[in-house]
């Protein structure tokens, strides 16, 4: 059976898919066309609705489609998403890739030497032992409730770590509360997962207490926090607002609460949970990408023993492990007093670097608080898309706080996120001179 008006087809949710996606790619369906709600394509199609759902999941996974929550599911656009890195203008100096420096990344080369061993085959424990030892010891202090419930898994990162906790909580057109201004890869997590992202504001202090609140209030089953070095306004948590946050989550211990605290090592301030002991449902993440190389594809999730029990199910051995070789290079450099000195350094670097180029704006007339974190967070009395043109003429590229919002259809951000840790003094005077310069010319 067909449905009414665009041709989709199918009675199982492959067969529904794989309409759509002909549909698409005729052009019969173009980018940012709306597709039927699920309830009325599943009585089109007269199958049932969680065929239809499954079907939509199946598309966004694949990024064919994506959710706008009660706005409804529309063909993704054929653009690139966003994502941290360099982009493709090389002409210009990038100033808003995120990077680590390379020179404050540790040599993995003696890691690399002592990797090799006895080989590992399938069905053996997926995490190697002297990892698991040192894992335990860097997780168990920051994890709510009794250590001896802490479960650890590996994964391929942080943003593996978050799809999957996601994937294996939250089924299609369920809420997820996602902080506004948001990191990029959470943003598209939410995009191709089909689910409703419910923006908690973010102020100096971390997530705020009202949005989380009125987060929980419409319905949301996960929220997915950075505790510190907030991504990309460098916001931390303090103790008084992470208080606050687990006396409004104590009232819904099943709501998953993922803290990705991906900065960790580099971090220059103190961590501090929003979960209580009696939450039920919880994972703290880390991942080593950010000072051991983003070639460095491991995270460590700390879970509670059912949610560490779901996820299990999404992490096969021998499919989606994590290499053996990589988790013993890890674990040879975390334990390497050279490279752990050098991290510090690094955190310190990127700290300093940042607070003197705030100061900087701050005495050319333009007030920039620095965080924490890779970049620095800086607001521009004018719309931010107008002072990026104005700097790309003058041949830097840099992120407008656009790129970061839940909501693409507000008012332009008056936000830039910069990443300035790796320039020279000269880069550094000419691109606050520029700056000052761009503001002036887009108001």
């Amino acid at each position: 059976m067909s449905s009414d008006g665009l041709g989709i087809s199918g009675a199982t949710a492959a067969e529904i898919a794989d309409s759509v996606r002909t549909l698409v790619d005729r052009g019969d369906l173009a980018p940012g066309d709306g597709l039927p709600p699920v309830r009325t394509l599943a009585e089109q199609l007269g199958v049932n609705r969680n065929t239809a759902v499954a079907a939509y999941r199946t598309l966004a996974r694949s990024g064919v489609v994506i959710s706008l929550g009660r706005s409804g599911t529309r063909v993704a656009q054929r653009a690139s998403p966003a994502q941290e890195g360099f982009t493709a203008a090389s002409s210009l100096r990038d100033v808003g890739t995120g990077n680590p420096d390379p020179r404050l990344i540790p040599d993995l080369a003696p890691a690399l030497a002592a990797a090799g061993g006895r080989p590992v085959l399938y069905g053996e424990p997926v995490i190697d032992p002297g990892l698991e030892q040192w894992a335990r010891r860097w997780m168990e202090r920051d994890a709510p409730g009794d250590p001896a419930e802490l479960r650890l898994t590996l994964t391929s990162g942080a943003v593996d770590a978050v799809e999957r906790l996601l994937t294996q909580a939250l089924m299609r057109d369920d809420a997820v509360a996602l902080e506004d201004p948001c990191f990029l890869a959470s943003i598209q997590i939410a995009r191709h997962g089909g689910y409703r992202a419910v923006p908690v504001p973010v102020d100096a202090e971390g997530m705020t207490v009202a949005g989380l609140r009125a987060a929980l209030d419409q319905g949301v089953r996960a929220v997915v926090c950075t505790p510190r070095a907030q991504n990309p306004t460098g916001a931390s948590l303090t103790a008084e607002r992470a208080a606050a946050l687990r006396e409004v989550l104590a009232e819904h211990p099943y709501v998953l609460v993922i803290q990705d605290d991906y900065y960790s090592f580099l971090s220059r301030r103190p961590f501090h949970s929003i979960i209580g002991p009696g939450h039920r449902r919880w994972a703290l993440l880390r991942s080593v990408s950010k000072f051991a190389g983003p070639d460095m594809c491991l995270a460590v999730t700390a879970t509670d023993p059912e949610t560490a029990g779901r996820l299990a199910q999404r992490l096969s051995p021998g499919t989606t492990w994590v290499s053996h070789l990589l988790q013993r290079i890890t674990h040879t450099v975390m334990s390497d007093p050279e490279a752990l000195a050098l991290i510090e350094r690094a955190g310190e670097h990127y700290a300093a670097r940042n607070a003197a180029f705030a100061d900087r704006l701050a005495t050319a007339g333009l007030p920039v608080t620095a965080g924490d974190g890779m970049s620095l967070w800086a607001p521009v009395p004018a719309p931010a898309p107008e002072v990026a043109e104005h700097l790309r003429h003058r041949g830097w590229q840099v992120r407008t706080g656009d790129e970061f919002r839940l909501d693409p259809g507000a008012e332009p951000s008056r936000h830039l996120r910069l990443t300035v840790h790796d320039l020279d003094e000269e880069s550094v005077e000419r691109l606050a001179a520029d700056l000052v310069a761009a503001v002036r010319e887009a108001g």
